[in-house]
């Protein structure tokens, strides 16, 4: 119960703390299995190695003009995986968001180092990336033909290095971890006017969740997710219930925004292949948006090894 309340202490505490949030990273309705691209210290904390891919559809069908169908839609892919030998862990991940005539393009390695701490593991990580943006003139429509952000002509793209640090702190039946997000001072100058510059602001981001099994093969997993860039902020908050290990469901809340409702089910006996999908409905703002949003979610964990294994040679003498 201490635990429990820690956890909801955490979550509250973060959210007083900031103070609506203007979002640069992509945004994902199944958070909970995607906490690499949330946090670097995750890489390796689970000890398998994991292959992860997300496409998310932001408000199907919305249209900001008749002739431009714009549209939002992120696509990531990940590789997370321990280094045993090391007590330590790699990931990878590549995001690309597309908001209308803005793109946004990531590539992120992640390295963290593992430490036992009581019954569970601590996690110190660092993240090194490029982030790009490419603007794509030719799909804004403005009120104003001689508006001086809107002078450029064709796609226009450019290339920023990105810097990233976390803590992660895994137990048997609770996780909390704190991100630190666009750590390095860059700035995108399309327009090339110094005052309309626009940088990748610093962001923190907070997780946590924990497990309650109040039977054998029935878990409920309630959990967070805060952003913030310590001047506005972003919150979700969840719970998924699984039975057996193999199949999920669950809801949850994102602020001032969405209710969303996911399932899931895990394939092969050892459930390394897991399908996911999640439904937004919006439900504030309504006249702004399309109502609806789609992620699919498909995950991949390779057969775990030990490197004490070793090989078996079998002798008719030993057999019964």
């Amino acid at each position: 119960m201490n635990k429990t309340i820690l956890l909801v202490l955490v979550c509250i505490t973060t959210i007083g703390l900031a103070t609506s949030y203007g979002q640069q990273s992509a945004q994902f309705s199944q958070y909970m299995f995607n906490t690499l691209f949330y946090n670097p210290a995750y890489a390796g904390v689970e000890g398998v190695t994991t292959l992860t891919a997300f496409h998310r559809t932001q408000w199907a069908g919305y249209q900001p003009t008749l002739d431009n169908p714009g549209g939002i839609n992120t696509q990531v892919v990940s590789l997370n995986t321990p280094i045993l030998r090391l007590r330590s862990g790699f990931g990878l991940h590549i995001v690309n968001d597309n908001i209308g005539p803005l793109t946004n393009l990531e590539a992120q390695a992640s390295f963290a180092y593992h430490l036992g701490v009581g019954n569970g593991k601590l996690s110190l990580g660092v993240r090194v990336g490029a982030f790009s943006q490419t603007v794509d003139y030719g799909q804004y429509r403005p009120v104003d033909p001689d508006d001086v952000l809107l002078q450029g002509n064709g796609r226009v793209s450019q290339l920023r290095p990105d810097f990233s640090a976390g803590v992660f702190y895994r137990a048997r039946q609770y996780y909390l971890g704190v991100g630190f997000k666009h750590l390095i001072d860059s700035q995108f100058d399309f327009v090339g006017i110094d005052t309309l510059n626009n940088p990748l602001e610093n962001h923190v981001t907070v997780t946590g969740g924990f497990d309650y099994e109040p039977t054998y093969k029935v878990r409920l997993t309630p959990s967070f997710l805060v952003q913030s860039d310590l001047n506005s902020y972003s919150f979700d908050v969840g719970v998924l219930a699984t039975y057996d290990d193999t199949m999920w469901g669950g809801i949850s809340f994102r602020q001032q925004e969405a209710l969303v409702g996911m399932i899931g089910y895990s394939f092969f006996k050892e459930k390394s292949l897991k399908l996911g999908y999640s439904f937004d409905y919006v439900v504030l703002a309504q006249e702004a948006k399309a109502a609806t949003s789609h992620e699919i979610m498909v995950t991949y964990s390779l057969p775990m090894s030990s490197a004490s294994d070793k090989k078996i040679i079998r002798t008719p003498r030993f057999r019964q």
